[in-house]
């Protein structure tokens, strides 16, 4: 494969990744997201609220502990001079 150049906000959540990962698991392992057989729409939905909100009461919660000094690159491409 090529090398490809890669951008700043990507390199950021690529160092972000293990951490991104876990939550996912956790959301689909005990909180038991991953279900495919909805009949209706607002099953589906109700559903994932209910996850997330089963995983903000959770004591321990994983972070991404981003600063502004991280997203800095970001800020300065999004405000012209």
């Amino acid at each position: 494969m090529k090398a490809q150049a890669i951008t700043a906000f990507d390199k950021l959540i690529l160092r972000k990744r293990s951490i991104i990962e876990t939550i996912n698991d956790q959301l689909k392992n005990i909180f038991d997201l991953e279900h495919s057989r909805h009949r209706s729409l607002l099953n589906y939905l109700s559903n994932i609220v209910a996850c997330l909100v089963a995983y903000s009461y959770q004591e321990k919660k994983p972070a991404l502990n981003l600063r502004d000094a991280d997203l800095l690159p970001f800020n300065q491409t999004l405000i012209p001079n």
